[in-house]
């Protein structure tokens, strides 16, 4: 529960409903950039900054002028891997205004932030209040290192245009994309990272990419982060979605924020290369004598774990954007820091160093001679050191729901991409829709009221959300609570939460009596016979579209808080 001012970022009775408050922040406010996700501060700061920009003109270096556009403007003749998302029309909500960042955590390299920038026509700043999808092209050969190279673009959705859409970089708080590879040397084990860059539709990237270099062999995987709600995959020609064994969700009904390419493979490899004394994974470590957390487990779990990315670009002044790296940095001083929030992000960047742990790194070829993290080193890293109860994918996560029931088929899909194992009665007993509600509730919340000193000594990632790492935290327990329908098996909210007046929080309050689901059985039984209806884990509302998520504005809170 929550107590004190209006219970800003209220999940509503409809999930669809729930993106016209974020996205009425911009046209309350007369912006065309609303509450902007980005990484800001001087050359060691690591915060998630909602901001509002007023329309300072900012100057870029552009470092690829001479460089030939990457698209033409011809039309791409989309292959995807499921039907495009339709757009999602949010409905009209008062917003208070974003609130400003506190001191930034630290991070490196990093780059000097400047003021986002802002669209260039009104009509680009109309379909930034509405359309919550956008489509993403995939270059041809994606795991090859020509492909990983090939900027990918961010373009609307049904044929519309990047400006119609708002589907632009620019735009990134919203409608940002994101894509981060890592890659497998079978027969060494080695481990490496490369984020790709994503590029509006019909501009040109602000540097060239690095070119990767392969070992041979390599077994890639792709992750795809959305600051939107629902992300389609389109392949550059008929072949690119094949030849990258992408997966954006089943037939019909796509994941929504996230997609895959050769996640399956890639974690049976890196099975294959660890039962062969190949590939070793590093200890989670510890922190007070207690194990450091992981993204499986149920100390930092929301309600979809396992999502999006920790790949961050650089944004110029004109939209357009570089891969982050030292030598882009360098030679875009005004360039502004902008990222996916993600679940990985916030144990990557402020759980692990406030706790004094570290997370899974690999060498970063798109930062050459740094070290980076990403989506899959943190599961490879939960696999290996996780213990029970271990956080898997839930069939109440609203991103593998088909027409809002549960869907073992569909979780089980996103589950073999990020290297987890498929339902079965065993898992069941930690992560049955009721049994996971139960276990976030009984081992979080103690978790953050036996952390709150050090939590709450550190950086919140988004301060609209929380005032320090414990309030975001305790709000984003709260809202997972809440919007995996924990309520329907006899559980009560732990947590209270009182909100300053632009629905940050500001204090929380922690009941760490242990709670027992009573619906327990039952789903974990739907979940083993395939996920029927599950009338106590759906969710409240009308089931989205084929080929559409229940449209929520995932990322300007974290999700449901912005990360």
């Amino acid at each position: 529960m929550r107590t004190g001012h209006r219970p800003a970022w209220r999940r509503p009775q409809s999930r669809a409903a729930r993106i016209a408050v974020p996205l009425a922040i911009p046209m309350a406010l007369g912006l065309t950039l609303g509450a902007v996700l980005a990484f800001t501060g001087g050359p060691s700061s690591t915060t998630i900054q909602q901001s509002v920009d007023a329309g300072a003109t900012q100057q870029s270096v552009d470092a690829g002028a001479t460089q030939q556009s990457v698209d033409a403007g011809a039309t791409a003749t989309p292959s995807t891997s499921a039907p495009p998302a339709a757009s999602a029309i949010a409905s009209g909500a008062a917003a208070s205004p974003a609130a400003t960042a506190s001191p930034a955590a630290t991070a490196s390299p990093a780059a000097t932030a400047s003021p986002a920038a802002t669209a260039t026509a009104p009509a680009a700043a109309a379909a930034t209040t509405a359309n919550v999808s956008c489509d993403i092209i995939v270059p041809a050969n994606p795991l090859t290192a020509r492909g990983l190279a090939t900027p990918f673009r961010l373009t609307g959705p049904d044929g519309m245009t990047p400006a119609a859409s708002g589907c632009t970089m620019a735009n990134f708080a919203n409608l940002g994309a994101f894509v981060q590879a890592t890659i497998l040397n079978p027969a060494t084990g080695a481990l490496s990272v490369y984020e790709p860059l994503v590029i509006t539709r019909g501009t040109r990237p602000a540097a060239r990419p690095v070119v990767p270099t392969l070992p041979a062999g390599a077994v890639v995987t792709i992750d795809f982060g959305f600051n939107g709600t629902n992300l389609t995959q389109v392949g550059a020609n008929g072949q690119a979605l094949q030849e990258g064994r992408c997966v954006n969700g089943t037939n019909g009904s796509i994941f929504g924020q996230v997609s895959f390419c050769n996640g399956t493979q890639f974690f049976q490899a890196a099975a294959r290369a660890g039962a062969q004394g190949k590939l070793t994974i590093p200890a989670l470590g510890t922190s007070d004598g207690m194990a450091c957390p992981s993204t499986r487990s149920f100390q930092l779990i929301d309600q979809d774990p396992s999502d999006n990315v920790t790949t961050a670009y650089l944004l110029t002044g004109n939209g357009r954007t570089a891969q982050f790296n030292a030598a882009n940095a360098a030679a875009m001083p005004g360039a502004q820091k902008i990222n996916n929030g993600s679940d990985n992000l916030l144990l990557d960047a402020f759980v692990d160093p406030t706790l004094g742990c570290t997370p899974m790194e690999a060498p970063d070829l798109s930062q050459p001679g740094t070290m980076g993290t990403s989506q899959a080193l943190d599961e490879l890293s939960a696999a290996k050191g996780q213990t029970a109860p271990i956080a898997l994918v839930p069939e109440n996560d609203e991103m593998v729901l088909v027409n809002n029931a549960f869907s073992a088929t569909k979780t089980n899909l996103y589950r073999s991409n990020v290297g987890q194992p498929a339902i079965n009665n065993a898992n069941n007993q930690a992560d049955s829709p009721a049994n996971f509600c139960q276990n976030m509730v009984n081992i979080q919340t103690p978790f953050l009221a036996n952390n709150q000193k050090a939590l709450a000594t550190d950086t919140s990632p988004v301060p609209g959300t929380g005032s320090n790492l414990l309030t975001f935290m305790a709000n984003r327990l709260n809202m997972s609570f809440t919007n995996l329908n924990c309520q329907n098996f006899g559980l009560k909210n732990p947590v209270t939460v009182t909100l300053d007046g632009n629905g940050a929080a500001t204090a929380a309050t922690f009941n760490t009596t242990p709670q027992q689901a009573t619906a327990a059985a039952a789903g974990g039984a739907a979940g083993a016979a395939g996920g029927a209806a599950g009338a106590a884990g759906g969710a409240a509302g009308a089931a989205p579209a084929p080929g559409q998520r229940m449209a929520r504005h995932h990322h300007t809170l974290m999700d449901p808080s912005g990360m």
